[in-house]
């Protein structure tokens, strides 16, 4: 399982009103912000890939705000305060909220759509008939893996026309105040 950087902005109730918009329309009150990689919700911190970006990032259609290397991605960061850093591991193939991640906290499994732009999770408007919204944490993420299979799954196959229901599950850890 590769381990993978990314920096977003942070969302959350600071945000006034595009905040109070968002969980009305969301109807995911339980919130007490949004982590994704739903660059909608949460734009990259490097939405440019520059020539020195290269040999640090995932070199993949739709991957290039992802980094391999960490400590390439905070020296382009001129300051990280309002921004969450993101440990990510695409498609975990078991379940990993116990792993150990120098510096990174587990928040949660995010199912993104295949060109990860969208979470079906937090900004499709839900689906009911395959997930409650409740099922969500404060931070709009699943916390147990086989429910995480199971519903992009059901997505998929009870969804088939949708294109933000053929999803790739994503395990997400946020990286701890210094």
């Amino acid at each position: 399982m590769q381990r993978l950087y990314i920096a977003t902005e942070k969302f959350g109730p600071s945000h006034g009103t595009g905040w109070k918009e968002y969980i009305e329309w969301s109807g995911l009150t339980q919130l007490t912000e949004v982590v994704t990689l739903d660059g909608m919700l949460c734009p990259f911190a490097l939405p440019d890939t520059k020539e020195s970006h290269w040999p640090h990032i995932v070199k993949e259609d739709n991957m290039l705000n992802f980094f391999v290397d960490l400590d390439f991605l905070l020296s382009e960061l001129a300051d990280t305060r309002d921004l969450n850093i993101l440990g990510v591991i695409r498609r975990p193939s078991a379940d990993v909220r116990s792993l150990e991640w120098d510096g990174f906290a587990f928040l949660g499994y995010d199912l993104m759509d295949k060109n990860v732009g969208n979470s079906a999770l937090s900004n499709c408007g839900g689906f009911p008939d395959v997930f409650a919204n409740m099922e969500l944490s404060s931070v709009g993420l699943l916390d147990d893996f086989d429910r995480a299979l199971q519903i992009r799954d059901r997505l998929h196959t009870t969804h088939p026309e949708e294109r933000h229901a053929d999803c790739d599950l994503w395990a997400i850890f946020r990286r701890q105040a210094n």
